[in-house]
């Protein structure tokens, strides 16, 4: 998968080298002032009212080209913007869809219910929240979603907390953090791959590199969770979850496969598509013999998802996946893309980056990133307008080289991905908090969201002294 990474040219030059752009002397900044405004009030509606986060991206791509055609850039170039941005996401797509195959096979297969049912068996109830924190984890790996992994393990721990006496805020905060590990570094990550994109690097090896990152945070929240586990374990356990799963799937170890063929492909750095197809191939297998499903009800599954009946009692966990999930997704980073592509070819966030550059050097030009992400995450209002935003904003601090390219995509990772979902309004963290029942409290206690941009800051500013010379008055950061 390749991306091409868009730098924006600097003023008096339009990034098309065909027109001068306004500057701030040359033309009042009060419109897209009120356009700005504009857009994060209906974005911030749309998010509270549940409305599709497609609708209000449109209405905010409409309103800004408006604004941008009456201050007299000509069409034509719009639209040279806007396919700027869109191209960023083409190599993207393809995968996107093939990841909501994969996870809709992988429920038809058992494999999800699987994973759930022994993960359920290891949780001891006086280490229920380290347990819940690390079997999230290790399902949002294998699934690569944060969403999904919150609306299957996650919404089973929940009805356990909340049937046994734990502390609701707690295992929320523990269910969403584990969900973003794999969201974070996965090799079925949505973000994962859209970093590498607009970034032009490589999805394994930016993995490796998240690896080496994170492994201090995720020692220290299992350490915080586990001390919290002690203060508020489960008073009593419901098996009904563990008696309900084996009467709807066939549960055996040969389901596990696809999930194994993932990690062990992925570990012998297959490519990600032939990774990807080979799990799909082999779970369409077990779905059509050991959970004897006909091959219409695994295209169905294929297409628009797994869906039990209403009445049954694991409805509302064994749900979701298909091309047709993908579908909405890939909808979304198509139009967030082509947003990016436009604001950043008129230059409308060059002034945060160049304030965040007055007092951001190699070394602490992460403190940086994390800056602009909280800026894009809350206005944006997803994850994914956060990760496109940030990476315009902060590209022109990284030179133009592939280590440094490898680094912005960390960095990248490393803020914009666990930032998002702090935010109370932005739906990395509204919709798995109301998949789970329940509501921004899970906030302060998702503490592997604040550890890993924490920790990535601290050992680049220790990274950056230590590199530090009189010969290089300003060292990479190349964490």
């Amino acid at each position: 998968m390749t991306g091409k990474l868009i730098v924006p040219a600097p003023y008096p030059y339009s990034p098309l080298g065909s027109m001068a752009a306004p500057g701030p002397e040359d033309t009042p900044l009060m419109d897209i002032a009120i356009a700005l405004t504009l857009a994060f009030t209906t974005l911030l509606t749309a998010v509270y009212r549940g409305v599709f986060i497609l609708w209000p991206l449109l209405l905010t791509l409409g309103i800004l080209s408006a604004v941008y055609w009456r201050r007299g850039i000509p069409v034509a170039d719009l639209q040279q913007h806007l396919f700027a941005g869109i191209r960023q996401s083409a190599g993207v797509l393809s995968i996107l869809l093939l990841i909501g195959a994969v996870v809709a096979s992988w429920l038809a297969a058992g494999t999800v219910p699987t994973l759930v049912y022994y993960g359920l068996q290891l949780i001891h109830p006086q280490y229920f929240l380290v347990s819940a924190f690390g079997l999230t984890a290790l399902v949002s790996t294998l699934l690569g979603t944060s969403f999904g992994s919150a609306g299957t393990i996650g919404l089973a721990l929940m009805i356990m907390a909340r049937g046994a006496g734990g502390s609701e805020g707690w295992t929320a905060g523990a269910i969403i953090a584990g969900a973003y590990v794999g969201d974070r570094c996965s090799p079925m990550s949505s973000s994962a791959h859209l970093v590498a994109a607009i970034t032009n690097t490589s999805v394994p090896q930016n993995l490796r590199r998240m690896v080496q990152t994170s492994w201090v945070p995720l020692l220290a929240s299992a350490a915080i969770y586990t001390w919290a586990s002690r203060l508020h374990p489960l008073t009593r356990v419901d098996d009904a979850l563990l008696t309900a799963i084996p009467t709807t799937f066939v549960v055996q170890p040969l389901t596990l496969l696809p999930a194994v063929l993932l990690v062990a492909l992925t570990g012998l750095r297959c490519p990600v598509l032939r990774t990807l197809w080979i799990s799909l191939g082999s779970a369409i297998a077990l779905a059509l013999t050991l959970q004897s499903q006909s091959l219409g009800q695994v295209i169905t599954t294929l297409l628009w998802g797994s869906r039990l009946s209403p009445d049954h009692d694991l409805s509302l966990i064994f749900q979701g996946g298909g091309l047709w999930s993908m579908v909405r997704v890939c909808s979304v980073v198509l139009v967030s893309t082509a947003l990016a592509g436009l604001l950043s070819g008129q230059g409308t966030f060059d002034r945060v980056g160049q304030l965040l550059s007055r007092w951001s050097s190699p070394r602490g030009r992460f403190g940086s990133t994390v800056l602009a992400s909280v800026l894009t995450s809350a206005f944006g209002c997803t994850q994914t307008i956060a990760i496109l935003l940030t990476q315009q904003i902060m590209q022109p601090q990284y030179i133009a080289t592939q280590a440094e390219a490898d680094t912005l995509a960390v960095d990248i990772e490393n803020s914009a991905v666990v930032i998002a979902p702090l935010i109370p309004w932005n739906i990395a963290g509204l919709v798995p908090a109301t998949v789970i029942l329940a509501d921004a409290s899970f906030i302060p206690y998702a503490v592997y969201l604040y550890l890993l941009p924490l920790w990535h800051w601290l050992w680049g500013h220790r990274k950056g002294r230590s590199r530090s010379s009189p010969s290089t008055p300003f060292p990479l950061n190349l964490i």
